[in-house]
C-alpha cells in the first residue's frame, strides 16, 4: 500500500517522454515526471520515491527527498503568504501549505517555525500545523528520569525553551539550567529530569550523577594534558567561559575540580588549574 508523504519503493510500470509510470497497486498509477529518471530506468525496475498529492488531487512520485515527511517535526521557512495561508520550502517543487487555522501564530514571510507535518484528511493533502500540541502524545510519558532522548527546541517561553522530545512529548528546559545558546529549531540530545505529576516533562542538557562527574574529570584532565598543563579558568570564571571550554555548568565544574583537587590530581591556583608534575 502505497503511504502518501513518506518514502515508497515502487515498481516502474513503462516510461515515456513525459515521464515514468510507477505501480501504485490499489492507488492505480502513480507518475514520476522525471526526464532524467526516463533515460535511468526501465520497465521492471524499482525506485524509491516520495509519493505526494499535486493540486489537482493526483498522487505524483518525486527522487527528491524533502526536509521533513508526513509525521515529522521540522523548522522550515516561509517562502510566500496568501490569505489561506502560507507556503513553506520543505525541499521539493511544490512548497508546503500551512493554513491560517493551522499556524499558532501568524506566520511571516522570510521567517522559519518549528511545524508538523500532517495529511490533512478533509482535503487529502500535505499539510503543516504550528499548532504542535495537537500532534504531541498526551499519554503518560514512557520515559525513565536519566533517560537520554532527542529534543527539538520548538519555543522559548518566560520559563524557558519548550521542546519536542523523541518526535512524541512536549518537554521544558528551565533558563537557570542553560548554559548553551539555544535557537529554535535546533535538534540536540537532553535527558528527563523528571516526570511532573501533571504527566509533563522536564528536561536537562547535562547528565547527572557519578558517570557524568567521571566522565567531566577525564575531560578535564585530558585538555590540561593537551594545553601543556595549564588551563585559565577557575571556579571563579565566569560561566560562559566554563561553559565554552567544558560544556557544563560552573555549579558542576566547581564540585568536579574540587574533586580533583582533593584527589591531589590538580592545583587550583588564582590565574588557573594545573595539573600535578
Amino acid at each position: 500500500m502505497v503511504q502518501i508523504g513518506k518514502i515508497n519503493r515502487l515498481l516502474v510500470k513503462g516510461t515515456q517522454a513525459y515521464g515514468i509510470h510507477l505501480d501504485g497497486g490499489v492507488a492505480g498509477d502513480i507518475l514520476l515526471r522525471d526526464k532524467f529518471a526516463v533515460e535511468k530506468y526501465q520497465a521492471g525496475d524499482e525506485i524509491d520515491v516520495f509519493v505526494y498529492v499535486d493540486r489537482e488531487q493526483r498522487l505524483v512520485a518525486t527522487t527528491l527527498t524533502p526536509t521533513a515527511m508526513v509525521g515529522e517535526f521540522a523548522l522550515l521557512r516561509v517562502v510566500t503568504n496568501s490569505a489561506a495561508g502560507a507556503f513553506m520550502d520543505w525541499g521539493l517543487e511544490n512548497d508546503l501549505f500551512v493554513p491560517k487555522s493551522a499556524q499558532q501564530d501568524n506566520m511571516r514571510e522570510g521567517q522559519s517555525y518549528v511545524v508538523f507535518i500532517f495529511l490533512s484528511e478533509k482535503h487529502n493533502r500535505i499539510t503543516a500545523s504550528s499548532k504542535l500540541d495537537k500532534f504531541l502524545d498526551l499519554q503518560p510519558p514512557p520515559y525513565a528520569e536519566g533517560e537520554e532522548v532527542d529534543l527539538l527546541v520548538y519555543a522559548r517561553t518566560d520559563l524557558g525553551y519548550s521542546a519536542v522530545v523523541n518526535s512524541s512529548h512536549s518537554g521544558m528546559i528551565y533558563e537557570n539550567e542553560v548554559f548553551q545558546k539555544l535557537v529554535v529549531g535546533q535538534r540536540l540530545q537532553g535527558f528527563v529530569k523528571k516526570i511532573r505529576e501533571d504527566r509533563k516533562i522536564d528536561l536537562r542538557l547535562q547528565q547527572t550523577g557519578y558517570k557524568h562527574v567521571d566522565s567531566l574529570s577525564q575531560t578535564i584532565l585530558s585538555t590540561l594534558k593537551d594545553r601543556g598543563g595549564l588551563v585559565a579558568v577557575t571556579d571563579k570564571s565566569p560561566p560562559e567561559e566554563i561553559y565554552a571550554l567544558f560544556g557544563v555548568s560552573k555549579k558542576v565544574f566547581k564540585k568536579v575540580i574540587g574533586a580533583l583537587y582533593k584527589k591531589r590530581r590538580i592545583i587550583i591556583a588564582p590565574g588557573g588549574i594545573s595539573l600535578v608534575d
